[in-house]
């Protein structure tokens, strides 16, 4: 089935040290949108597209480690990381062909979805989510229902989607209840108080928060500073991060097994950056990213809670999280019913798996464990 890649497996010297090649390392001198080496193993090299949903920072580190270690070039392929931004929307990109993988969410894909975009999740790669919504400790806000009557901060751009379901499922309406304001990508709005809450990542700006300084007393806002309702914890938790492709393109020619090794390259990547977090912090603000160093460590560090340990293999989508997702997402009205059978497929990512069996990439990390990152003012 996988005929490049299996000519590769065939070179006895490659199968040796491609495990430690890109398990021990992420840096590199390469261009992120350029592979590290050309593997004359291959008999061809397959060259694709995947776009983010946001720019550079350790959020996408295992692309750009799979890049940088020459993982993708292993199974043949030369990979192109497009950044994401504000008027990038990742689903539309790849919907419209101009990229054959975009990483995406599960509600904001299968809105795309449902509006005629044929985009399939083939690969999720965060097995638990990171929305926050965050206010001040003093504001009297401790569940989702007290938000009602208050001034929230929302982005937009589908990233509202999962909150105004979990919204809806606990009895506020956002359109009627709430005045919505746009919210810039930073935590201005709450720190102004300009909003009683506004929208954080797990993984980003609730990090910012934390690497403020307090004027009150000199030193860094503490989580005691703020009021948190995790929407994951709530039980309103839905899919984020996943790999997506086109169903029409996965279906002609050999494209289903260049998105299997594609799938598998990218796990090793996410591998490299669970086993030596810090070398993948380095590589990152390497290419460029406007956040510091100790901004990034610490999504890193969040990110891997997301992926890691791994219930049943990186990339595995569980259907009872899918069918939960779906659920959230019809009951906050974002979506009008639950999609097709055709939304998601397993059978790429079981092979993918397979493939990291072969190579003896660790797919579960079950003695992962969170880090202790010491953030810094301005997050430098």
């Amino acid at each position: 089935m996988h005929k490049h890649f299996t000519m590769r497996r065939s070179a006895a010297a490659l199968a040796a040290a491609g495990v430690a090649l890109s398990l021990t390392a992420c840096g590199g001198m390469g261009e992120a949108t350029e592979p590290a080496a050309v593997n004359e193993n291959c008999e061809t090299v397959d060259d694709v597209t995947v776009v983010l949903q946001w720019v550079t920072q350790a959020q996408f580190a295992g692309y750009y480690a799979a890049v940088d270690n020459g993982t993708y070039a292993d199974y043949c392929l030369d990979v192109t990381i497009q950044e994401g931004g504000t008027n990038v929307v990742p689903q539309q990109v790849l919907a419209s062909g101009n990229a054959q993988f975009a990483v995406s969410h599960v509600v904001k894909s299968m809105a795309s979805r449902q509006e005629g975009a044929d985009i399939v999740n083939i690969g999720q790669v965060f097995e638990r989510g990171a929305y926050l919504q965050v206010s001040w400790a003093d504001s009297g806000i401790g569940e989702l229902s007290d938000l009602a009557g208050t001034t929230m901060g929302s982005w937009g751009g589908g990233n509202e989607l999962t909150l105004y379901s979990a919204l809806r499922a606990s009895g506020v309406d956002p359109a009627t209840d709430i005045t919505v304001v746009q919210q810039p990508f930073d935590m201005s709005m709450l720190l102004n108080r300009e909003a009683d809450s506004v929208q954080a990542k797990t993984y980003n700006e609730f990090a910012q928060l934390l690497e403020t300084i307090n004027p009150d007393t000199g030193e860094l806002y503490t989580p005691e500073d703020f009021s948190v309702l995790d929407l994951q914890e709530l039980g309103f938790g839905t899919l984020e991060d996943g790999i997506y492709a086109r169903g029409e393109w996965l279906d002609e020619g050999d494209n289903a097994d260049i998105a299997t090794r594609f799938l598998a390259a990218t796990y090793e990547g996410w591998a490299s950056c669970r086993d030596d977090a810090d070398a993948c912090v380095d590589l990152v603000v390497s290419k460029g990213s406007a956040l510091g160093r100790s901004h990034q460590a610490w999504m890193m560090n969040e990110v891997n809670k997301l992926i890691w340990p791994s219930t049943n293999g990186i990339g595995t989508l569980e259907a009872s999280a899918w069918d939960a997702t779906i659920e959230s997402a019809i009951e906050g009205e974002v979506l009008t019913s639950a999609p097709d059978d055709g939304a998601y497929r397993t059978d790429l990512n079981d092979a993918a798996l397979a493939l990291l069996e072969e190579r003896g990439v660790d797919p579960l990390g079950s003695d992962w464990a969170p880090a202790t990152v010491e953030l810094t003012e301005g997050g430098k």
